[in-house]
């Protein structure tokens, strides 16, 4: 469903924007401020499990857009998360087994909306994201997207790790990229799969690759040391893809 893309200032428009249940990514708050209604609206973010950053009178003056900020600023989703079981019940409609894509620390709008448009291509039926440590629905990653986020279902999560092992226990297999793994053209990667995918400085975490059932390297021939995070998923997913054509799924 989508929202404006919100920057909101002022105290009584973020404690609205609580109170309307907009979807909320990170509140900026002022370091030090301590009277009831900032309280009140620390205590709402807390209960959202919203990211909270205490910052400098001087850093909300640059980010502010209006100049009554008040102490107060928060940045709003572009477009409402889903859920998990959304597009584990997508895949079972479709009677397909679950496809999904699970980014973990992709901070670069441009690279998760263009990853979000390749889930869609690839016919994935959902992209799992982390709370910290990750981008937001911004209309910029709307727009890298190319439409793909009106239908690609995304969830945020409070802890990748423990996601891929609760999906473990409903049957679905999971592959992480990294350059230290068999080669893809060599694996099974058919059946329901979770393809994680981590950001370009580190790769995936040791904590979510020691939770995956296999680890993928793409075959690289050149002198630069490795693809860019978008375009790495979209070779994992178009050989999932492939095998997925070849045993009968997507017809």
């Amino acid at each position: 469903m989508r929202h404006e893309d919100l920057t909101i200032e002022g105290r009584n428009a973020v404690m609205e924007a609580f109170r309307a249940g907009k979807p909320i990514d990170k509140l900026f708050v002022l370091d030090g401020c301590q009277d009831g209604p900032v309280r009140s609206i620390i205590r709402e973010a807390k209960k959202h499990d919203v990211i909270l950053s205490f910052v400098t009178k001087e850093r909300l003056d640059q980010m502010s857009e209006t100049g009554r900020h008040q102490g107060v600023i928060a940045y709003g989703a572009a477009y409402e998360y889903a859920e998990v079981e959304d597009m584990l019940r997508l895949a079972e409609e479709k009677g397909e087994p679950p496809f999904l894509f699970l980014l973990d620390g992709i901070e670069d709008p441009h690279n998760l909306g263009a990853i979000i448009r390749t889930a869609n291509l690839a016919g994935a039926h959902g992209v799992i994201v982390p709370k910290r440590r990750a981008a937001g629905l911004t209309a910029t990653v709307a727009k890298a997207s190319a439409g793909a986020l009106n239908f690609t279902p995304v969830a945020k999560v409070t802890n990748l790790a423990v996601t891929i092992e609760e999906l473990k226990k409903r049957g679905i297999w999971f592959v992480c990229a990294d350059m230290g793994g068999e080669t893809m053209y060599r694996m099974d990667l058919k059946g329901p799969i979770g393809l994680v995918i981590g950001n370009e400085g580190e790769g995936v975490s040791r904590l979510v690759r020691e939770k995956c059932d296999m680890t993928a390297a793409i075959p690289m021939k050149g002198d630069i040391d490795s693809l860019n995070a978008s375009v790495a998923a979209g070779v994992l997913a178009y050989e999932i893809v492939r095998q997925r054509m070849e045993s009968g799924y997507p017809d």
